[in-house]
């Protein structure tokens, strides 16, 4: 290499931050320029959402990336050969980075967890309402011109049953009985001193009237909710979905909604985000559908991003 072009590739592999924010959107920008400081390492921040394809050349000079909704799977992980660090914003990394691979190929992946979970909660109760009152479904007819009064289900004195009694699973808890609901909750593992009566899946799903999901997404959760539980849920619940789509089994869960098996299902989580044009769920009338924003306040988002930061900074 000439002298010259050797300083030029030096002073570039001196000056380039060593983090970046792969995939930020206006919403995040907006909220991330209030917390990124001075006194912080330099992250370069770029927008998405970012093509799996095109994720290799983007992280080429970067050892971490924070990310918010790109995917690595391990193909595209063998192709990051500098990377060290996936820092993702939120608990669900599984959905969209293959930690087994990461794990094999020396890559750190770091979640954030308990930055949100009263606005989580919120989302979800949001949901609840929608789901119960067919809001969205209402306000498209009406939008469009037309006028469908449709019956729906008050709340009080019926039954939610929480499934995963977490953070935000007790947070959804504690909302659910200030507007009258009847709370039980389910737990993979014992939960000392319960706000709320602790049972089985099978008794909660018999015995709710709602079913709000709230587990964390690993290899023991993936296809939890399936056709041999979907099936023993009362007919006509409400199935609210603010943890991870891998939970339930999806086209089980499109088919009773189709029967009216399933009364209704509103999620703010999909299998492949953005969704896909052929995403069944886009055809329901029955189907409640946000853009994977339970997360997304101020409030809660000052929290998740200084702890990227932070967590970026350690390396």
């Amino acid at each position: 290499m000439r002298s010259a072009d050797y300083r030029r590739d030096s002073l570039r592999r001196t000056i380039l931050p060593k983090t970046l924010f792969i995939d930020s959107t206006p919403d995040i920008d907006r909220v991330w320029k209030q917390v990124h400081g001075a006194t912080d390492i330099p992250i370069v921040v770029g927008m998405g959402p970012v093509p799996e394809e095109e994720v290799p050349g983007r992280v080429e000079g970067y050892d971490t990336v924070i990310n918010d909704a790109t995917y690595f799977s391990e193909s595209t992980l063998r192709r990051c050969t500098g990377l060290k660090h996936i820092v993702f914003l939120g608990t669900g990394a599984a959905s969209f980075v293959d930690l087994a691979a990461a794990e094999r190929l020396g890559i750190k992946v770091s979640t954030i967890g308990g930055y949100g979970d009263t606005t989580v909660a919120e989302h979800a109760m949001g949901l609840v309402f929608a789901a119960a009152r067919h809001i969205a479904t209402m306000h498209v007819i009406v939008r469009g011109g037309g006028w469908r009064p449709m019956q729906g289900m008050e709340l009080k004195g019926k039954t939610l049953g929480v499934v995963g009694l977490g953070g935000i699973g007790r947070e959804m808890a504690r909302i659910a009985q200030g507007v009258g609901l009847k709370v039980i909750a389910y737990n993979r593992s014992p939960v000392p001193g319960a706000s709320v009566p602790m049972v089985t899946i099978d008794e909660l799903l018999a015995q709710s009237d709602i079913v709000s999901l709230h587990l964390a997404l690993n290899d023991a959760t993936r296809g939890f909710l399936d056709r041999a539980k979907l099936e023993k849920t009362r007919p006509g619940v409400l199935i609210v979905n603010t943890a991870r789509a891998g939970i339930v089994d999806e086209p089980t869960l499109v088919d009773l909604l189709r029967l009216g098996r399933i009364g209704h299902y509103a999620t703010d989580v999909f299998g492949k985000e953005p969704t896909p044009p052929d995403e069944p769920l886009l055809e329901l009338d029955n189907a409640t559908l946000t853009a994977h924003a339970g997360y997304n306040t101020p409030e809660a988002a000052m929290t998740m991003y200084r702890r990227a930061i932070d967590l970026a900074a350690k390396g």
